[in-house]
């Protein structure tokens, strides 16, 4: 039986009941056996099917490999290609043994050209042998949540041992789409480079308004894999798919329903004054947004954990502004006092026309930079 669970599921029928008591329409419904989508800066799931059944995933295996291989490799170094690189079965990059490129050449072949030779080459050199890169893989899985995850080898051809979920392949694109080296690699439609011209496999970067990326897959036992990205007004939604004949048509049906039916709300912006207490602006020290459904609302209590009385420095951390959908924190964002509170006698003396000053938080920079 496939492997899920409860909270999940018990979120996808509150989801069902929130359309039915405001009148959106049912949540939409994918061909996938696996699917979810997710919302990259919160994590809050809108939408999900089977997500923590133990799935193979073929190809979109390249995403964590290229993760690993960026954040542990130099892109300029160069790379001499083995003789069983260059004979990896199944989607190829078309390597030959003993042709030297740079690790960042073959990353375009590896996530443009899903090239299982790249793989094998990019796990050789950043691993030392492809079981050292299959241990470092399986360790930033770890380290990413991934807790159905196993990785055998840096490619995803099938294995017993190399399976994931939606639900933590969905949190693997959410690490790969913070590293800019890879988004910019995995959104490139062609590119020329070592002496080679490739082309993305991935047709959403066309069909879908704002797709960043991120990874084909295909196995015959496998089926069709999806993960991809897309943006649109700032913010960033996830999806996935496991098993999925008709992925291209799901992914956008899952993003146009995502971004109509949940807009994030933003409710706090870095360096931007958030609440005023005893006449002292209070600037928020990072941003802070939410997806919403019609009718949710989130409320806003600020905890503070001194007094603002003078003296106080701007920048000085004074509590936290707490944010909450139906009674349940969903996140919090630090408050940094956003200018000098001085004792009667200093401001007097500092400011001589004291009815012609303001409040307002004019160094917003200055103070954030003091806090960090």
């Amino acid at each position: 039986m496939p492997k899920t669970f409860p909270l999940r599921r018990a979120g996808a029928l509150l989801l069902l009941l929130a359309c039915l008591l405001t009148g959106r329409a049912e949540a939409v419904e994918v061909s996938a056996s696996s699917a979810i989508l997710m919302d990259m800066d919160s994590g809050r799931v809108l939408y999900e099917r089977n997500a923590g059944a133990r799935m193979l995933i073929a190809s979109t295996t390249k995403i964590l490999t290229a993760l690993v291989a960026i954040r542990d490799g130099n892109l300029s170094d160069t790379v001499k290609v083995s003789r069983e690189a260059a004979y990896t079965e199944g989607s190829s990059m078309y390597l030959k043994e003993g042709e030297e490129l740079t690790l960042e050449t073959l990353l375009y072949g590896l996530l443009l050209c899903s090239g299982n030779d790249a793989a094998v080459a990019v796990a050789e050199h950043v691993g030392g042998s492809v079981k050292g890169f299959v241990k470092r893989m399986n360790e930033t899985a770890a380290e990413l949540g991934m807790e159905d995850s196993s990785f055998a080898n840096p490619n995803g051809l099938d294995d017993e041992a190399h399976y994931s979920t939606a639900y933590d392949m969905a949190l693997l694109a959410r690490a790969a789409m913070g590293n800019e080296t890879l988004v910019r690699i995995a959104s490139t439609r062609t590119v020329s480079i070592g002496g080679r011209t490739m082309t993305n496999h991935n047709k959403l970067l066309s069909y879908v308004d704002g797709c960043l990326g991120l990874k084909t897959g295909y196995t015959r036992a496998a089926g069709r894999t999806l993960v991809s990205c897309a943006e649109r007004n700032g913010q960033r939604l996830i999806a996935v798919t496991l098993q999925d004949g008709n992925d291209w048509a799901d992914h956008q049906s899952l993003y146009d329903y995502g971004f109509s039916a949940y807009p994030a709300k933003r409710m706090a912006q870095l360096g931007h004054e958030l609440a005023e207490e005893k006449g002292s602006p209070l600037i928020a020290a990072d941003s802070f947004a939410w997806p919403l459904a019609q009718g949710e609302t989130l409320e806003t209590n600020l905890e503070l954990d001194r007094e603002l009385t003078a003296p106080l420095r701007a920048g000085t951390r004074v509590g936290e502004a707490v944010f909450s959908l139906n009674g349940k924190e969903v996140g919090r964002v630090d408050l940094l006092v956003g200018r000098d509170i001085s004792p009667p006698a200093a401001q007097e003396a500092a400011a001589p026309d004291s009815g012609s000053w303001k409040p307002e938080v004019e160094t917003a920079m200055t103070v954030l930079r003091k806090y960090r």
